[in-house]
C-alpha cells in the first residue's frame, strides 16, 4: 500500500509562463493514483506552497495552467489537485466527498517543494469547500483564500437547478431523501476546527454562487472567533473582469504572505 501523499509519477507539461516551470504530478490519495498541476518559479529561491482549489466538476473549472502560473508567477510554488476520476486519474469525483481527502493529501505533496511551515488554500468556487474541509482536516493550514467559493452544499442544490441531475448522481439523491451524504460535505458545521486566517472574495452579484455562501462562511468564522477579512465587490458576478482580477490576485497573493499562520 502506497502512503497517501506519496509521487508516484513526474512528467514536464508546456507552460504558458517563461518564468514558470509546470510538473504534471501523479500522486497517492486513499489507494488511488490522482493527479495534479505543480507551478514553480523557475528563479531559484525558497517559496511558499499555495494549494490552490479548482472549481467545477470534471472537464468543467478543469485546473488551467495559466492561472496556477499567474499565481506561482507571485512567489509561490502552486499545486493543483485535478481530484480523483480527472485527468486519467482514479476513482470518482464525489463533489466533497471522499475526494477531500485528494486535496488534503495535496498537501503532502507540495511541502516536498515548498517552505512546509507555511502553506496556503486559494479556492475559487467549488473548491471553496475542498478549502474549507483541508483547513479542517489538517492542522499545518497558514491561511485560506476563498473567492466566490462555494460553504453551503444545501444552498448549492438549492439554488442551481442545473446542477440538482448531477448532484443527485454523485451524491446519491436530494438532500430531502439523503441528508447524510449532505450533512456530510457540510464544512459549516465544523468551523470551529479551522485555525487558519481566511480572506473571503465575492462579487455580489454572483448567480454561479450566490453571496449568501460568503455571508454564511463569514458568520461562521466570527461566531467561532477566527480571523477573517471580506473582500466584497457590488459590481461583479461570479466572473471578474480580467484586469480587476488580475489585480485581485497580486491583492491576495500580498494579503497571504502577511498571515502569520498557526
Amino acid at each position: 500500500m502506497k502512503e497517501n501523499g506519496e509521487i508516484e509519477k513526474v512528467r514536464v507539461y508546456p507552460s504558458p509562463n517563461p518564468h514558470i516551470r509546470l510538473t504534471e504530478i501523479t500522486y497517492w490519495s486513499c489507494g488511488l493514483r490522482v493527479k495534479g498541476l505543480l507551478a514553480t518559479p523557475k528563479k531559484e529561491g525558497k517559496y511558499e506552497g499555495i494549494l490552490y482549489c479548482r472549481g467545477g466538476m470534471q472537464s468543467i473549472g478543469m485546473v488551467r495552467p495559466a492561472r496556477i502560473a499567474q499565481i506561482a508567477y507571485e512567489g509561490f510554488i502552486v499545486f493543483a489537485p485535478y481530484y480523483r476520476g480527472n485527468r486519467g486519474g482514479e476513482g470518482r469525483d464525489e463533489f466533497g466527498g471522499e475526494d477531500r481527502w485528494d486535496a488534503v493529501y495535496a498537501v503532502d505533496v507540495l511541502k516536498q517543494f515548498c517552505l512546509p511551515s507555511r502553506i496556503h488554500l486559494f479556492a475559487f468556487s467549488r473548491g471553496g469547500i475542498m478549502a474549507l474541509w483541508t483547513a479542517i482536516l489538517r492542522k499545518d493550514i497558514t491561511s485560506i483564500v476563498t473567492w466566490a467559493g462555494v460553504s453551503d452544499i444545501f444552498l448549492t442544490y438549492e439554488e442551481r437547478q442545473d446542477m440538482r441531475r448531477m448532484m443527485k448522481r454523485v451524491i446519491g439523491g436530494t438532500p430531502a431523501n439523503r441528508v447524510d451524504e449532505y450533512e456530510i460535505r457540510n464544512a459549516l458545521a465544523l468551523i470551529e476546527e479551522i485555525h487558519a486566517s481566511t480572506l473571503i472574495i465575492h462579487g455580489l452579484q454572483d448567480t454561479n454562487v450566490s453571496f449568501e455562501h460568503a455571508q454564511a462562511l463569514e458568520e461562521a468564522l466570527l461566531r467561532n472567533n477566527k480571523v477573517v477579512e471580506t473582500w466584497y465587490y457590488p459590481e461583479f458576478t461570479h466572473f471578474f473582469p480580467s484586469k480587476v482580477n488580475r489585480q485581485v490576485v497580486k491583492d491576495a497573493c500580498v494579503w497571504m504572505k502577511m498571515q502569520k499562520g498557526v
